[in-house]
């Protein structure tokens, strides 16, 4: 069975912690050892594991993208938001998670991150736990 989680972000581009979304769809999943698979169905939105404990380290790689894939560059995309495409595309869509009794097998600092290109948006992330 697929799951899916609803969320709402609030600026042009941020970092999402989802962490604590996608281990209350383990918990509820009632498994105590599997895989979480998690999956952004967007091409102006990834997925990506990284440092939870301090923000800015989701800054610092927004800024890091922003110097490779800048606003202003004359893209041919004639919706205005190819550096979004190629963020996402950079980070990816999709992660895979192993879980052992019931929590997610992240390490100390780690968290997952819906990051947003392109928004505010409505986006949905599908998980298939197994």
């Amino acid at each position: 069975m697929m799951e899916e989680i609803a969320i709402s972000t609030h600026t042009k581009a941020e970092f999402i912690d989802i962490t604590d979304l996608v281990q209350r769809a383990v918990e509820t999943s009632k498994l105590a050892n599997g895989l979480c698979f998690i999956y952004c169905p967007h091409t102006t939105a990834g997925l990506t594991i990284n440092e939870n404990a301090d923000p800015a380290v989701a800054r610092d790689i927004l800024t890091a993208l922003s110097t490779i894939a800048p606003q202003n560059r004359g893209w041919t995309h004639s919706e205005g938001n190819a550096p979004a495409h190629i963020k996402a595309s950079l980070i990816g869509n999709s992660l895979l998670v192993a879980f052992e009794n019931g929590k997610l097998c992240l390490g100390t600092w780690q968290g997952i991150f819906l990051c947003e290109f392109d928004g505010p948006r409505r986006r949905k992330i599908w998980l298939k736990i197994t």
